[in-house]
């Protein structure tokens, strides 16, 4: 795949993110779209809304957890960027009409004090680089029709990432046992879903140190100051205007959004 096709899918998924219209998958056409054009395509997605004026704030893994891997027939983790206009604050109110089909994700999200740059990065290095931990929301939104997607489709549309929210407490993880951390979702009132640590990757660390490790092939590094999202403890939950949501993992904290 030529360069030129990879700046004209990036151009055609900016499109369909300023102007709130879902396309077709990527992965339908005849060629497909292998992993490695699709990050190439990522990356053209993600410069066009820093040229626009957004800044890179941190990064986030997505397909982690089993569940959503079931969910979207999608079997091993990617990565996106993180952008300044992404980000919103625990209670603050999200427009829906911001977004596509939207879909939000209970996670923890890491905040680093010292760079991580790959290979080599261990759960051990992960862990001794971050400042805090804390609760937080991805809400996921596919710039992709129906979310009729493949992992070429989600790695080019920046890993399905709309927004996040990150909650107000912040821990140190050293006292922390990461992968036993019990999350609980609520919607209106009601509970939704439920997991634990464990479902990214094995550990929200390991995740992380996979995206360094990842990325480090690439030559980026992950950089003192970001925030990581480290993956979905549970399965991916629809929003919808007038929907509230709560969430609360045990031992770090909570995160609450509205949408309206």
């Amino acid at each position: 795949m030529t360069s030129t096709l990879h700046a004209e899918l990036g151009d055609t998924l900016y499109r369909a993110w300023r102007e709130r219209t879902p396309i077709a998958p990527f992965s339908a056409r005849a060629d497909g779209l292998p992993i490695a054009d699709a990050y190439q395509v990522q990356q053209h997605f993600v410069a066009r809304r820093i040229e626009a004026g957004e800044t890179i704030v941190g990064k986030k893994i997505g397909v982690t957890s089993k569940v959503v891997q079931d969910m979207l027939d999608v079997r091993q983790p990617d990565f996106g960027v993180l952008l300044s206009g992404m980000h919103y604050v625990a209670g603050e109110e999200i427009a829906i009409d911001t977004l596509i089909q939207p879909r939000a994700e209970g996670e923890i999200a890491f905040y680093l004090k010292q760079d991580l740059r790959g290979p080599g990065v261990t759960r051990e290095a992960v862990l001794a680089a971050t400042e805090s931990v804390g609760a937080c929301f991805e809400i996921v939104d596919s710039r992709i029709r129906d979310w009729a997607i493949r992992i070429g489709d989600t790695v080019a549309d920046n890993a399905s990432c709309g927004v996040y929210v990150l909650g107000d407490e912040r821990v140190a993880p050293a006292a922390l046992d990461l992968a036993a951390c019990r999350m609980t979702l609520d919607k209106n009132g009601r509970r939704v879903a439920e997991g634990v640590g464990a479902a990214a990757l094995g550990h929200p660390a390991d995740a992380v140190a996979w995206l360094a490790n990842t990325l480090g092939e690439l030559g980026v590094p992950l950089l003192a100051g970001e925030v990581v999202l480290s993956g979905s403890l549970a399965a991916l939950i629809p929003v919808a205007r007038g929907d509230a949501l709560e969430m609360h993992i045990e031992g770090i904290g909570g995160c609450s959004v509205r949408f309206v």
